[in-house]
């Protein structure tokens, strides 16, 4: 999935990469180093140990000194993917002079709806996406001043920081309604790998 992400990013011309590792760090670094081959030769995959036990938060924090050096930059968690415009995520981030961009989905229900009127039920939809309410959907733009948020290791990312920067008026989201799928369950990622791989919807044409 990681890779998917890569290549994603490349098609809109990133080419600087850093891997926050944590988990099985070294089956990443094994991995990366094997497999070069699969990136542009014009990118760079810069793959940094940012402990086991550290939180969100704090590995953003770790890779501050490789990173402050942009203005900006994108972040995402490595555990969804998307078809969303980053261009366009650019963009509405630099339009709104803020410090940080989400982008906000709407999640894909687990139950079939049901809608009832007298016992009866009028409309069935199995499964559907709900039309209500967005969701963190993973894919940010910040600027560095994001650091300023975040504390120390154990700093999770989604609380204080992005609770301080909503309450700084300082965090927009970017309203995207096509695909987005996140990995966070067996079930998730069998979505995924049944999706057509020749087809794939965050694939760029």
């Amino acid at each position: 999935i990681v890779v998917h992400l890569i290549k994603y990013y490349e098609s809109f011309g990133v080419k600087d990469f850093y891997l926050a590792l944590g988990y099985k760090a070294e089956d990443f670094k094994i991995y990366f180093n094997n497999h070069s081959n699969l990136f542009s030769n014009e990118t760079s995959i810069n793959l940094i140990d940012t402990g086991l036990e550290t939180l969100t938060g704090g590995r953003l924090l770790r890779l501050k000194n490789e990173i402050s050096k942009f203005e900006k930059f994108f972040f995402t968690y490595g555990d969804g993917l998307s078809d969303v415009d980053l261009n366009s995520l650019n963009e509405f981030h630099e339009k709104n002079n803020v410090i940080g961009t989400v982008t906000a989905v709407h999640p894909p229900a687990r139950f079939g709806l049901l809608n009832i009127k007298n016992d009866l039920v009028f409309k069935f939809k199995e499964k559907p996406q709900t039309a209500d309410g967005w969701i963190n959907g993973g894919f940010f733009i910040f600027s560095k001043e994001i650091f300023n948020y975040i504390s120390d290791d154990s700093t999770i990312l989604e609380q204080e920081p992005l609770e301080n920067l909503a309450k700084d008026k300082q965090l927009t989201a970017l309203k995207h309604y096509n695909f987005w799928q996140c990995m966070d369950t067996p079930r998730d990622r069998e979505i995924l790998e049944n999706l057509n791989l020749s087809d794939c919807p965050w694939r760029r044409k």
